[in-house]
């Protein structure tokens, strides 16, 4: 039974120590993104996460985390095709497939004839 709770301590303290690094990393991030503190202060963050890297975290969060969640939002804002990755449609494998599903909006209306000349040459790899 000591082996189980050796190996779910070691378990626990590489998830602890591996969250502590990610949020270590999430700390520098916002700290070098941030504008508006000066180059000195965050010269001195730096210093303090060096030496004394959990208390430093939490005073960094306890501080300085609305201007977190602050940055991360607009930063949000400027790259909003970051949070929708993956869901828009891909291409299809084969020229084939595009070709045909351009021939069917075409049928549809939805592209006008000009357009489905440049999805087939795209499709194709011409250059037009």
């Amino acid at each position: 039974m000591g082996t189980f709770w050796n190996a779910f301590l070691y378990v626990f303290w590489i998830f602890a120590f591996v969250a502590f690094v990610m949020i270590l990393f999430t700390v520098l991030v916002d700290l070098f993104r941030d504008d508006k503190l000066n180059g000195w202060w965050k010269a001195v963050w730096v210093i303090f996460l060096i030496f004394v890297p959990l208390i430093t975290v939490l005073v960094y969060l306890i501080a300085r985390g609305r201007g977190m969640a602050e940055r991360s939002m607009a930063r949000r804002a400027q790259v909003p095709e970051d949070d929708d990755w993956g869901s828009k449609p891909t291409a299809s494998a084969t020229p084939a497939a595009d070709i045909q599903q351009a021939q069917a909006l075409l049928d549809q209306g939805v592209i006008s004839p000009g357009e489905f000349d440049a999805l087939r040459a795209k499709a194709l790899g011409q250059r037009f």
